[in-house]
């Protein structure tokens, strides 16, 4: 199988190290993640009603969060438009969608279209070329918060903004879920042609994850410019990769482990019909030569709605004005 992102030979290393310390960073903000049956916990207290009524939203405004899409113009319609019918409509103002197609009809309906240079193939180079392209455009705007997902992911923006409200303003903070339970273990090209062993954890692409400004702003020695190109090709790994290599052994700072974003590499189905809108990130895809989504009663058959994503956007919106 071809992973669409960086899922590579792991090693156990500090994993118990690095859990302890999100699950500490999480304890101190007094929230954690809502439970999710077959994912790992790190604070199996969490209540989100009571994190609701907690968390002081007003903070942050949903239009301080740069909400970054990668896409590609194969993707366009088979993808993409699902999301400009369902969640981006709810977020159209603070969405930006990085393509390598340029799309004449979205930009004329409003739509944020950031149009690359990057190759339209899915190659680290090309992948790392628009998350490149993600963190530019986030550092010369005034969001406080830049959170990626690609274009097989549906975003709960009340979520998302009731999980970032909950962190400390200033704070440097990568949040996101992991696709291993252990981090990665990568050659670092040093000169000479040497290379050295490095490990760290990274939030994979395909579930989506979120940078602090502050974050973001001290990983430009290694991300602005052409630099996280230069960094991608020093590790040769993907984009989400690079932000984690970056992230843990250039800064030091630990990321922060989420079950709350989902990518179409787990089972999806795990996720029980209650806890479906409690989540910031779903996805759909082939898993195992299956189609992996999540299972939700609707009005939408399995044909008319295979990645159920209007379902879901249906039971989050209910009067919508396709929604049956």
């Amino acid at each position: 199988m071809i992973f669409k992102n960086c899922v590579l030979h792991s090693i156990a290393g500090n994993t118990l190290l690095r859990q302890r310390r999100s699950k500490e960073l999480l304890h101190r903000l007094g929230d954690s993640v809502p439970p999710a049956t077959g994912i790992s916990q790190l604070n199996p207290k969490y209540d989100l009603g009571k994190t609701l009524r907690r968390t002081k939203i007003a903070q942050l405004q949903p239009e301080d969060i740069f909400i970054a899409v990668k896409t590609t113009g194969r993707f366009h319609s088979s993808r993409l438009a699902l999301l400009l019918d369902t969640w981006i409509s709810r977020t159209k103002e603070h969405t930006y969608i990085f393509t390598d197609t340029k799309e004449e009809d979205y930009v004329l309906k409003g739509f944020n279209i950031v149009l690359t240079n990057c190759s339209p193939e899915h190659s680290h180079q090309a992948l790392s070329c628009k998350m490149s392209a993600e963190y530019n455009t986030f550092m010369a705007s005034d969001k406080k918060w830049l959170c990626h997902v690609d274009d097989d992911n549906y975003v709960n923006p009340r979520v998302l903004l009731s999980l970032l409200s909950a962190f400390p303003p200033d704070s440097d903070i990568y949040v996101g879920k992991p696709s291993l339970d252990r981090p990665i273990r990568a050659h670092e090209l040093l000169s000479n042609n040497k290379t050295r062993e490095v490990e760290f954890w990274f939030a994979t692409g395909g579930a989506g994850f979120c940078l602090s400004r502050r974050l973001a702003h001290k990983m430009a020695p290694w991300a602005s410019g052409p630099r996280f190109e230069q960094t991608s090709a020093v590790i040769r790994l993907p984009d989400d990769c690079t932000v984690g290599f970056i992230v843990e052994r250039r800064l030091g700072i630990p990321m922060v482990h989420s079950p709350l974003f989902h990518s179409h590499l787990e089972n999806l189905q795990l996720l029980s019909p209650s806890q479906i809108p409690l989540q910031v990130t779903l996805s759909y895809g082939l898993f195992e030569n299956k189609m992996n989504s999540v299972v939700l009663r609707g009005t939408f058959s399995s044909e008319d709605d295979p990645s159920r994503f209007k379902t879901v956007h249906c039971l989050l919106y209910p009067l919508t004005n396709w929604c049956p």
